[in-house]
């Protein structure tokens, strides 16, 4: 909900107040905004009028905030950011056919990084940025147009698409002596390796296996991908999706600790904020995705 339009100042006074607060000098400010000095006084002045504080001070030649105009400058610089790349987005991205994607590191680096190239190929008028966070956050006023969550669907003002489950397993150095563990309980005498985001996994780990405990504390790690590190290096047994794990599956650097996988609590979601329409390479990259998580999910059944 927008605020009265007696609170909504003008962005030219916010321009100049910014910049004076930036700059402490009206005459600074307006040789940067190509203005007159007296325009930008007289800016300030009816920015102030408007709320009815003062933001601005004079000591000597200097022009400074009052504690009132530096908790109000640091907001108005989020703002103009905001705006600034809600701009950028509006003239650039549409036309240009760029999707700016969230994504979690893990999925990213090893199931849709190794996949982009068959969008490429199929929607080359298309391109994806990719960049990673680990949680959610605001997605409407942020840069990206779409984010890859996991959980389950509670990030609120958002369309979700689900994507798939998340299998995940124990993993070790190959010359860990007893691997792979035939008894789960085998596993509890490794140091284990844990992930932030996920502090009881080991726990559903072991009850799925049929030995349900409460798993000892290890090493903490924020990603799948320097856990695995650590795995390599000798430091303990990592629980990777097996997504993850399979690359070094495959290059023989980890294999299997125990042959038990189990299902983690929660999924991967495509999201998008749902107070505007899909652009269209976000409007392909949905359809594209479904058919890729589709063959995923058919090939791991197989």
């Amino acid at each position: 909900m927008i605020a009265p339009r007696r609170y909504l100042p003008s962005v030219s006074a916010l321009l100049a107040f910014e910049a004076c607060a930036r700059l402490g000098s009206a005459t600074l400010a307006a040789t940067e905004l190509s203005l007159t000095q007296s325009a930008i006084s007289r800016q300030i002045k009816t920015l102030e009028a408007q709320l009815g504080v003062q933001l601005m001070a004079r000591q000597g030649r200097h022009l400074t905030c009052t504690q009132a105009g530096t908790e109000y400058v640091r907001e108005v610089r989020e703002v103009l950011a905001r705006l600034g790349q809600a701009s950028v987005n509006a003239a650039t991205q549409q036309q240009s056919g760029v999707l700016t994607l969230a994504v979690l590191p893990g999925f990213g680096m090893h199931w849709l990084a190794p996949r982009l190239s068959d969008f490429s190929a199929r929607h080359g008028q298309f391109t994806v940025n990719l960049s990673t966070r680990l949680e959610p956050f605001a997605l409407g006023p942020s840069a990206f147009d779409a984010a890859i969550h996991f959980g389950h669907e509670d990030w609120p003002g958002v369309h979700y698409m689900p994507l798939m489950a998340e299998r995940v397993i124990p993993v070790c150095r190959p010359d860990l002596a007893g691997a792979p563990f035939d008894d789960p309980q085998e596993l509890l005498a490794q140091p284990l390796l844990h992930l932030e985001t996920r502090p009881r996994a080991w726990a559903r780990w072991f009850e799925g296996a049929g030995h349900p405990c409460t798993p000892p504390d290890g090493m903490m790690f924020d990603q799948f991908a320097t856990m695995a590190q650590a795995a390599l290096h000798g430091l303990g047994v990592a629980l990777l999706p097996d997504f993850v794990a399979q690359p070094y599956f495959s290059s023989g650097q980890l294999v299997p600790a125990a042959a038990h996988s189990t299902q983690s609590n929660g999924r991967y979601f495509l999201v998008w904020p749902d107070d505007r329409p899909a652009p269209p390479p976000l409007v392909a990259f949905c359809e594209w995705l479904g058919n890729q998580t589709t063959d995923a999910t058919a090939g791991n059944r197989g």
